[in-house]
């Protein structure tokens, strides 16, 4: 039956010609893991990069991530350097590398009156730094093939102005504009580049903030389709933005969020 689902999973994919494509994503939980199942069922060649081991074998252990021959790579991506040395090994397990999607992210819901510098530093340099060294080494290869998809996942938070989201918030308002860049500087290249931004998802990174009283009812309360969002729901916009069908779009931030941004 897992198999029967899986190929029509690709079935249905096939028509956005990623079979074949060799794909990096950094981010093993929640909607990188989500997106590396998507992946793999429309044919690509995967390999998932995380610190967590726990992460990488949970999603290792995954049937489907483990017939469909997905790769996981443990690597700290805020040390210096490791961007270059992550895309040079996977540059070399698969041969070259066509999609990158930078999924890693933490937040620290707290005032901004409440933080340490430290504390503010390490918001960025794992949601934003991490993506630069990352995203700098895949686009020289990329540039220098004459193809390539970046993407990232922004949040509705690069845009409003959540209270208690002060370093997340300007972690994702730098990836915005650092995509914007990226994506003007190698257009020309046949490169495209672009974020997704999710609005409130259901993930281990969500989880317990959820579990609070009342806060489910709160935020559902703000989105106007009236629910969460899944994982699963991210994997579509993020194939299409892959696919060669999406040459022509880039440098753009696609909300994917209910309609949270709208009120």
């Amino acid at each position: 039956m897992a198999n029967l689902a899986t190929d029509e999973s690709r079935a249905a994919t096939s028509w956005l010609g990623l079979d074949g494509f060799r794909v990096l994503i950094a981010g093993a939980g929640g909607i990188g893991g989500a997106c590396a199942m998507a992946y793999l069922d429309a044919g690509a060649s995967v390999v998932v990069v995380d610190r967590e081991q726990r992460a990488l074998d949970a999603l290792a252990a995954s049937p489907r991530f483990a017939e469909r021959g997905g790769r996981t790579l443990q690597a700290d991506l805020a040390e210096h350097g490791s961007g270059e040395r992550i895309v040079r090994e996977v540059v070399a397990q698969l041969g070259g590398l066509d999609v990158l999607l930078h999924a890693v992210g933490i937040n620290d819901r707290r005032p901004i009156l409440d933080f340490t510098e430290d504390e503010w530093e390490r918001v960025m340099r794992i949601n934003l730094f991490t993506l630069f060294g990352l995203a700098q080494a895949a686009g020289r290869h990329m540039v220098g093939q004459g193809f390539g998809r970046v993407l990232a996942l922004s949040s509705v938070s690069g845009l409003l102005a959540h209270h208690s989201h002060g370093p997340y918030a300007a972690s994702k308002g730098g990836i915005n504009q650092l995509l914007r860049v990226m994506a003007r500087e190698w257009a020309e290249s046949g490169v495209t580049v672009n974020a997704l931004a999710p609005g409130y998802i259901e993930t281990p990174l969500t989880a317990g903030h959820l579990a609070k009283p009342g806060k489910r009812e709160e935020l559902e309360s703000l989105v106007p389709a009236g629910r969460l969002g899944t994982p699963e729901e991210l994997t579509g916009p993020a194939l299409f933005l892959s696919s060669r069908h999406a040459g022509f779009i880039t440098g753009h931030i696609l909300y994917i969020d209910g309609g949270r941004t709208l009120v």
